[in-house]
């Protein structure tokens, strides 16, 4: 399925004044693979897969993210602790240094889109220093056919130096490494670190800010599948609640895993691939994914099991972190092109660490949309260095490090598109039941698939409902083969007075949490708050 051309010096990069040594242009994966084993220290894994290792950077750094302060950008972005500002003598000083140091380098070239819908595809030219780096472009966008890539003229570029580093006293930077989005200059430049998720996540960035705020489409960090009746359905969560692995399903089609934008006739994807979380990875229980781990897929920060290059997915000693980026059609189930109609079904997957939330709830529009602009999920001891207890995260919006604009902006837009589609929307808790972390046990997978399915063919809705003492929203009194004593999370505990401890200890942290919205939030959005009993 590969349309790629491969040849050295296609495309001139004069006008960027990038004269390299060598610039390989829209290559093959296979020769790109060939290259990072045999120039680049790379390995290949027994099943096929392309071996890489990022270095000191096995995340993205959401510290050394910026956005050129400028005519464009100044009264437009939400300026926080994720969009950070950064002067435009900065970004040109960094961007000639690189172009500089890229100059003397081997580099690889791909023109790629963003966009399965092509009234609002995005052209993208990928300038990488790596070519594992240029493989992934390929695997996570869209690949243009060869009219296209005759004819390609590129709208943005992005530059990624992995070996370059800045110097923050000169640069205007926090550290060596960097991701900096200009939105005059159409250029992202990514330095100093190999993560090579910075690279999709930057252009997401773009389409966050630009789709909203010039053509009135959704930009969401959500994935998407759709039944074979059109029944389209929507995923939103954190990473580690589940995002890919319950929106690869064998009876629907995958639309995309991460990234899309929902328009006035339906949804779309943003990428040509999938970059999904391999810790703990098998066969039996994600057989999608596993099986989509072949020639043309890479595998980030893995180990071993032995000589044979067996990949030991439960091996978290260099990040727990560890990926695998492939081209969509790597999955056998997808639709084409990657577009859906309008939602019928929206889940916001949640690990509830606490163990206080249903395993599947049905809420009112105002209760969805403050459940989207808290963003709830939890953090395991053991995740992150100094974490030994759960502890609550929130990200407004299921996405805050890739949101350009105010929270607002994207769930007023949701919570129109909601009621004016009559979408069912449910919160799904794929973390723990029966206790906090360390005593409860993870949801099972099966019983989740089950109930998700049990919501998309309506089969659920007609049932009887109660509501949830504390978080007030509508638990289904039974499920299909699901037991009904785990439908309501307090039957799971042993303790109930344990139970409405650690519920209202989570209650008060979404009131924190939401402190910070409340005075822009509609009275009704308010009321729709879980409260303390």
């Amino acid at each position: 399925m590969s349309n790629s051309l491969s040849t050295d010096s296609l495309i001139d990069l004069g006008y960027l004044n990038l004269n390299p040594t060598h610039n390989l242009c829209n290559a093959s994966p296979e020769e790109l693979a060939e290259i990072s084993v045999q120039s680049y220290g790379c390995e290949v894994a027994d099943n096929g897969a392309l071996v890489v290792m990022t270095g000191r950077f096995t995340g993205r750094s959401p510290k050394d993210r910026f956005i050129v302060d400028d005519d464009i950008t100044r009264e437009t972005v939400d300026w926080n602790a994720i969009n950070q500002p950064i002067k435009p003598k900065y970004f040109a000083g960094l961007k000639q240094k690189m172009i500089a140091y890229l100059n003397a380098k081997n580099i690889f070239t791909r023109d790629a889109f963003a966009g399965a819908d092509k009234d609002y595809r995005l052209a993208v030219r990928v300038i990488t220093e790596y070519p594992w780096s240029n493989m992934f472009a390929y695997n996570m966008f869209l690949r243009p056919t060869h009219a296209e890539i005759s004819a390609f003229t590129p709208e943005w570029h992005v530059i990624c130096a992995p070996g370059f580093e800045a110097d923050p006293a000169v640069d205007g930077t926090k550290d060596s490494n960097f991701s900096i989005i200009n939105f005059t200059e159409k250029t992202i430049l990514v330095g100093g670190s190999a993560y090579t998720g910075e690279i999709k996540k930057g252009i997401f960035s773009v389409l966050n800010y630009m789709l909203p705020e010039y053509d009135k489409v959704l930009a969401m960090h959500c994935s998407a599948n759709i039944g074979d009746d059109g029944n389209t359905a929507l995923f939103f969560g954190l990473s580690g609640t589940g995002k890919t692995t319950l929106s690869a399903d064998p009876n629907r089609a995958l639309i995309g895993d991460d990234e899309h934008g929902w328009t006035a006739s339906g949804v779309f994807n943003f990428e040509g691939g999938c970059y999904a979380k391999v810790i703990d990875l098998s066969k039996e229980k994600e057989p999608d994914i596993f099986n989509a781990i072949k020639p043309g897929a890479i595998l980030e920060n893995i180990v071993f099991k032995d000589d044979n290059k067996a990949v030991d997915y439960a091996n978290g000693s260099i990040t727990q972190n560890t990926r695998v980026s492939y081209p969509i059609h790597h999955i056998n189930n997808i639709a084409e092109p990657s577009m859906g109609g309008i939602p019928q079904n929206i889940f916001f997957l949640t690990y509830d660490a606490f163990g206080v939330l249903p395993p599947i709830s049905r809420l009112t529009v105002p209760q969805a949309m403050y459940h989207f602009i808290s963003g709830f999920t939890s953090k395991v001891a053991g995740t992150e260095a100094g974490v030994t207890e759960p502890q609550t995260a929130f990200s407004a919006c299921y996405g805050a490090p890739f949101l350009p604009l105010h929270p607002f902006k994207y769930s007023k837009m949701l919570g129109e598109k909601i009621e004016a589609s009559d979408a069912r929307v449910w919160l799904v808790n794929t973390g723990l039941s029966g206790g906090v972390y360390g005593v409860g046990k993870r949801m099972s997978l099966p019983y989740t698939r089950s109930l998700i399915s049990q919501a998309l063919d309506g089969s659920m809705d007609s049932g009887d409902f109660i509501t949830d003492e504390f978080f007030d929203m509508e638990i289904p009194v039974t499920a299909g083969e699901v037991p009904a004593n785990i439908l309501n999370p307090v039957n799971t505990w042993t303790s109930k007075e344990e139970y409405a401890e650690t519920a209202n200890r989570l209650i008060k942290a979404f009131e924190r949490n939401f402190e910070q919205f409340q005075s822009a939030c509609s009275d009704e959005i308010c009321a729709a708050a879980p409260r303390v009993k």
